[in-house]
């Protein structure tokens, strides 16, 4: 199960920016007009297939994201939208040899079972933009439906010298971001600030799910994690949070007023404005020391 999408290489520019594509730009100065080469963050289509151990394989959800680490945004979104829980739950996943020319913008989850679980609530993503994920197409009642518990309360605590790093430490990560200027991240911390794995995307909602994905295929426990966006937390982000375990959820910017309602009702802490060595808490102030 290796993620070949991870290894492909923009020609000319080497490994460091696979998620980047060259454009040919005009910089118009005061006074001038000069051409340059520039590079832009790469943007193509993903369809996400499902299938049951014995059986053919449906679309469940076609996204716009940056090519790379598609398994771990597969397997992500299949994790956060409550289709498989652990490891186990995914045999393979593979990219799709009969997609031509598109072979490397869709791959195939084979699960475990031997049928399909009830898919009804992905009939909503038959097409998913880059810039929002399940923005306005889910509620806090489905969640509790879903059965996704409340996390556990008090843990992890983080210190605030450790909180007032995480921007800088998710920044640092962010190779393809200082090449382009345009894609998002996030990042799974420790308690202890360390960077367990961080991941960019033209799409927010993508960058979450690329990280839940690693954790599950790599059956890294996140109950003590934190997760960094670096923009605003919207509700499909801590939604994702909230549904994939993560108890702590940071953003460098604002959160709208239903993230506050998902981390309030599902027990999160919720952190905004993370910006240099001052922070809101909109939730769970128990976790922050």
């Amino acid at each position: 199960m290796t993620d070949r999408a991870g290894e492909r290489l923009t020609p000319g520019l080497g490994r460091r920016a696979a998620g980047a594509t060259p454009a040919r730009v005009q910089v118009l100065e005061p006074g001038r007009r000069a051409a340059r080469d520039d590079l832009v963050a790469t943007e193509e289509p993903l369809e996400i297939r499902l299938a049951a151990a014995r059986g053919e394989a449906r679309t469940v959800a076609v996204t716009m994201r940056t090519p790379g680490s598609d398994f771990e945004l597969a397997a992500g979104f299949l994790r956060t939208e409550g289709v498989v829980a652990h490891r186990a739950d995914v045999r393979r996943i593979d990219y799709c040899l009969d997609a031509g020319e598109q072979r490397y913008n869709a791959v195939t989850v084979r699960l475990a079972a031997g049928e399909l679980p009830p898919l009804g609530a992905l009939d909503r993503y038959g097409s998913v933009s880059s810039a929002c994920g399940v923005c306005g197409k889910t509620s806090l009642d489905a969640l509790e439906v879903r059965g996704v518990a409340p996390a556990p309360a008090g843990q992890p605590v983080l210190e605030r010298d450790v909180l007032y790093g995480l921007p800088d430490a998710l920044r640092a990560a962010q190779g393809t971001f200082s090449a382009t200027g345009g894609l998002h991240a996030a990042g799974l911390f420790s308690p202890a600030g360390e960077a367990l794995a961080v991941r960019e995307d033209v799409g927010r909602h993508n960058a979450v799910d690329k990280v839940v994905g690693w954790a599950l295929l790599k059956g890294v426990p996140v109950g003590a994690a934190a997760l960094v966006v670096s923009g605003r937390a919207g509700f499909e982000i801590v939604q994702k949070a909230a549904a994939a375990g993560i108890p702590v959820v940071c953003a460098v910017s604002a959160p709208s007023s239903l993230a506050v309602d998902v981390a309030n009702r599902f027990g999160l802490t919720l952190v905004g404005f993370l910006r240099g060595r001052r922070a809101n808490v909109y939730a769970g102030a128990d976790r922050v020391g």
